[in-house]
């Protein structure tokens, strides 16, 4: 367990393997109930919420740090999760970014006054820390997950107790550390690994944790929501984020940001695109553009600076993705390109046209890089599809008619729709978070810290 600003030394440990080589990379902590329950009691008894100048002075300080140590950080990263080195030196920066915009909205963070309607009374209001933040992050970009949770809370004065993925451990303790080195108290800060059913629990349910924020899948977000109950929660938990693809679109862009959103990270991500939804008959043009896309892809080692699509984050993890693809091809889909897995979890870009709507595939979250076209007849008909799963997070149109989009941004049941962007961009500026099944709260940096504050109210007589 990473606490009172140390790595301290662990009765049990687990390995951390590499994706691609299978090889183990380092060893954690394989903490326990009890040493979780002596931490939190033990930052409950010393916290104290730092002033806002401190706060914003640590997270530049921690960007600073994230910045000297990159190249290290981004081969890190890609060890231990099989995201290729190409996207992980973005991590590094877009995790930097995160901190000095939390910064700033550190100093911004500003109450009101009220002057009471009828009476002769001024109230005010202050935002306070909430206290104590739960963190439970998921293996996929395993540096910015932790960050987007950690700095709004640092920004917001509180403490926090983060449980990595125990896939992807040793990022959130480098970072851990280079937090430490920037000057946060080592009481605001424990790391705690291991076995997700241990910790999680323990965390989630812990008297002295204040607010849980969770970010992984729907049973396990459910999970840890009834057993928070009675706390705050911002609970991030997926989706099946579409492409609409209209007739009188710029065919070229809508490729491109397919091919972005579905292959990113190996399709391992929340907000990646999940379904390319084409309405009439742009389909053929946009599935034959999706095929050269995939076609030039390299998947492979990823630690290698050619690499554009490295291994599923488990061998299990791509079992899935092969299952569901083959289950869909059993259901009429044609498969036009890769989909195959070619070597332990690496899975092939994937290319599918005429998938049916309700395939496993295009149902579940499927964290894979596949890019399924499903095809529609008119606009009507991909709003159904596209509201057609128990999933609510982001959305993306492509088209030149803008009334059409206002349409459609107004019946998609999402939590953002993008004109001619995909459902995965993204600004540390903006919120984010789902409807539905797609969680509950809002990230972005400004909103997490405004999340994890409270608000309290002061009233005085107004002087006449």
């Amino acid at each position: 367990m990473f606490r009172d600003g140390v790595l301290q030394p662990a009765f049990d440990q687990f390995a951390v393997r590499n994706p691609w080589t299978g090889e183990n990379i380092d060893l954690a902590a394989s903490d326990t109930a009890a040493e979780v329950d002596e931490a939190v009691r033990a930052v409950r008894a010393a916290w104290r919420p730092l002033r806002p100048d401190r706060r914003a002075a640590i997270l530049l300080g921690a960007a600073r740090l994230i910045r000297e140590r990159a190249g290290e950080l981004a081969e890190l990263i890609s060890r231990e999760s099989g995201v290729c080195i190409a996207e992980t030196r973005k991590e590094t920066e877009r995790a930097a970014t995160n901190l000095v915009v939390a910064a700033t909205e550190a100093e911004r963070l500003r109450g009101e006054s009220i002057p009471v309607p009828g009476q002769d009374r001024l109230a005010l209001t202050i935002f306070e820390p909430i206290g104590i933040v739960a963190a439970i992050t998921p293996f996929n970009r395993p540096l910015n997950q932790v960050v987007v949770k950690v700095a709004p809370a640092v920004a917001a004065g509180c403490a926090v107790v983060v449980k990595p993925s125990e896939q992807t451990p040793l990022t959130a303790l480098a970072f851990a550390e280079m937090l430490i080195e920037a000057g946060l108290p080592p009481e605001h800060l424990v790391v705690t690994t291991g076995e997700p059913g241990v910790i999680g629990p323990a965390l989630a349910g812990h008297p002295d944790i204040d607010m849980v924020t969770f970010t992984g899948s729907v049973r396990t977000g459910r999970e840890v929501a009834g057993i928070a109950a009675g706390k705050k929660v911002l609970l991030e938990l997926g989706g099946n984020d579409p492409l609409i693809v209209l007739p009188d679109a710029d065919l070229g862009l809508a490729v491109r940001l397919a091919g972005q959103g579905a292959f990113a990270t190996a399709g391992q991500s929340c907000r990646g695109i999940k379904r390319v939804i084409a309405v009439g008959a742009v389909a053929d043009e946009l599935a034959a553009g999706l095929v050269e896309a995939a076609a030039g892809k390299r998947a492979g080692d990823p630690l290698d600076p050619a690499t554009d699509v490295g291994p599923l984050v488990s061998v299990a993890a791509a079992i899935t993705v092969e299952r569901r693809i083959a289950d869909a091809v059993s259901a009429g889909a044609k498969l036009l390109y890769g989909g195959e897995r070619r070597r332990g979890s690496l899975v092939a870009p994937a290319v599918l046209d005429h998938v049916p709507a309700d395939a496993e595939l295009v149902v579940e979250e499927t964290f894979g890089p596949v890019a399924p076209v499903i095809r529609v007849a008119d606009t009507d008909e991909a709003i159904r599809v596209a509201n057609g799963t128990r999933y609510g997070l982001q959305a993306g149109v492509v088209t030149r008619n803008v009334a059409e989009f206002s349409r459609i941004a107004e019946a998609l049941r999402v939590g953002a729709v993008n004109l001619d962007a995909g459902p995965h961009f993204d600004s540390p500026h903006i919120p984010f978070g789902g409807v539905k099944s797609s969680g509950i709260g809002r990230e972005g940096i400004p909103y997490s810290i405004r999340e994890m504050s409270t608000v309290k109210t002061v009233t005085l007589p107004y002087p006449l």
